[in-house]
């Protein structure tokens, strides 16, 4: 006989609807404990409210930053700025990486010839490529790209390069036996099969690339979440500072989750 349960929701959804569940309510529980030892540090007294404001104070903060202009603009004017430059950084590091990556996994002489540069060049910080950036580029919108390139291109290059030569040896056989070459087969063979590595990457990468956005704000930027810390500290404003702070950690959560469902959805499809 059919019990109530068996009437509702398959045990395979119930199972992830209570996973779901769980994943949240330790989510808010990490955020909220995490928000109630800063609200008691700062109620306390243990740290002065000109050092770390409390989270109303940045909260408020916040919202006069969104209402009125502060260092040339309102908050999302800087944030638009920031996703700006990330945006175009990040998709020159995807639309060039992955293919130079898929490419040196499949072609052993190209391996060979672009390898030693790659691996010399990828381990410059980002943030050293910023005298470059000042000297081509000045100090306005394009300033910080080169910087955010820096940081986004190589995990593009090695997730796919390691998806690339991951593809079994007879699957490539068999597309050469039925009469695929050159880009065909990256197009066709290679990509597919590496797809699930190069979303990953690019999920790294845009982690490196908003990272290495807003270090190079700090320094080079006139505009952008960066720019509005460095002016905050500037004017002895502790509360700009950690607002500014909080805005870029929850775009950078935003931006991670999203890449992250992405990749989830990769793997399951490539998984069937």
């Amino acid at each position: 006989m059919a019990t109530l349960s068996g009437l509702g929701a398959p045990p395979r959804f119930s199972a992830l609807r209570n996973e779901a569940l769980s994943q949240w309510l330790a989510s808010m529980l990490g955020i909220a404990t995490f928000a109630g030892l800063w609200f008691a540090v700062t109620l306390g007294g243990v740290v002065s409210p000109h050092f770390l404001p409390s989270p109303p104070a940045v909260l408020a903060r916040i919202g006069d930053l969104a209402r009125e202009p502060y260092a040339g603009s309102l908050l999302q004017g800087h944030l638009l700025a920031s996703l700006q430059k990330f945006g175009v950084s990040y998709v020159l590091a995807v639309v060039i990486g992955v293919p130079l990556g898929l490419m040196m996994g499949r072609f052993r002489l190209l391996d060979w010839a672009v390898s030693p540069l790659f691996e010399t060049l990828r381990f410059i910080p980002p943030i050293a490529w910023v005298p470059f950036s000042i000297l081509w580029f000045g100090t306005g919108f394009l300033a910080p790209t080169l910087v955010i390139f820096a940081g986004a291109f190589s995990p593009c290059v090695v997730s796919a390069y390691r998806g690339a030569r991951q593809i079994d040896r007879p699957i490539i056989e068999a597309a050469q036996t039925l009469g695929a070459g050159g880009l065909r087969m990256i197009k066709d063979v290679v990509l597919p099969g590496a797809l699930p590595h190069v979303v990953a990457g690019m999920r790294v990468s845009a982690g490196f690339g908003w990272q290495s956005l807003i270090g190079a704000e700090l320094i080079v930027g006139s505009t952008g979440l960066g720019y509005l810390i460095i002016q905050g500290e500037s004017n002895i404003e502790p509360a700009v500072v950690v607002a500014g702070m909080v805005t870029i950690g929850v775009v950078g959560a935003v931006i991670d989750y999203a890449m992250r469902a992405l990749e989830e959805w990769i793997r399951r499809d490539w998984g069937r």
